[in-house]
């Protein structure tokens, strides 16, 4: 399948701490919306939130390298140094990780950086990064631990 952008749609609380956060926390331009949704471009691709009272939770059941992971969770690959510029800037907004930002693969070919978060809502995210980004989708990666938060 070619490269076309996706549509993901969710569940949220509501729309003031969706907007903070996706808008001004994660920098996410607003798309159309109304009084109960709204649309924001997440990497070039379109979220849609839409208010309900029954969130679903996510449950740390992934197993992952030997770490508990989320599921279901969603997020995105960034370049390197925007990935470190928003691990910094989540901290300062006091953003609870559910992951630190770790590192993967330590000088392997698929080494990255990755980031476990939640919405206001309990939605998971993840955020990575490869350190050689055309490595993204390299077999043969050796699984271990994650070595190192950064």
């Amino acid at each position: 399948m070619p490269d076309y952008p996706f549509h993901f749609s969710f569940l949220v609380k509501d729309l003031p701490s969706t907007r903070k956060f996706y808008g001004e926390i994660l920098g996410c331009a607003e798309g159309r919306s109304s009084d109960s949704w709204v649309d924001f471009n997440f990497g070039g691709n379109q979220l849609s939130m839409h208010v309900s009272e029954k969130i679903p939770e996510s449950f740390p059941c992934g197993v992952v390298d030997h770490v508990i992971v989320p599921i279901p969770h969603f997020g995105c690959v960034m370049p390197w140094n925007d990935f470190h510029a928003l691990a910094d800037k989540l901290h300062n907004e006091k953003v609870e990780f559910i992951i630190e930002p770790s590192i993967r693969f330590a000088g392997q070919p698929g080494e990255q950086a990755t980031m476990f978060f939640k919405d206001p809502s309990g939605n998971s995210l993840e955020i990575k990064c490869y350190k050689n980004p055309e490595h993204m989708f390299t077999l043969n990666v050796k699984q271990e631990k994650y070595s190192s938060n950064l």
